[in-house]
């Protein structure tokens, strides 16, 4: 299982709302098997940049790649990255059942 994980911050605080509702959009895609867009709760004293959090799970590789390639994945990107200031993805491999 591959997790998808993506980092958001907004360029004004005030679009953080925009940019959640955004990012949902990318729910509608097919290949995930779990997808979340959450806004942080920014409980951590010691960081507090990010302020948007996506979290996806894909069976394998090809299914996230099917994922991005998608043309929602590409009608999102251009609303909400004007929004954005800070976008941080890493991409990793589970062990987890």
């Amino acid at each position: 299982m591959i997790r998808h994980i993506v980092f958001f911050s907004a360029r004004n605080k005030e679009d953080v709302g925009a940019i959640v509702e955004g990012l949902k959009r990318l729910g509608e895609i097919p290949h995930s098997q779990v997808f979340e867009v959450m806004q942080n709760t920014k409980t951590d004293p010691i960081s507090g940049e990010i302020d948007v959090v996506v979290y996806g799970e894909f069976k394998d590789s090809e299914a996230l790649a099917a994922y991005k390639a998608h043309p929602i994945y590409s009608e999102t990107t251009a609303v909400v990255r004007p929004m954005r200031e800070l976008r941080i993805s890493a991409d990793v491999v589970s062990t987890l059942v």
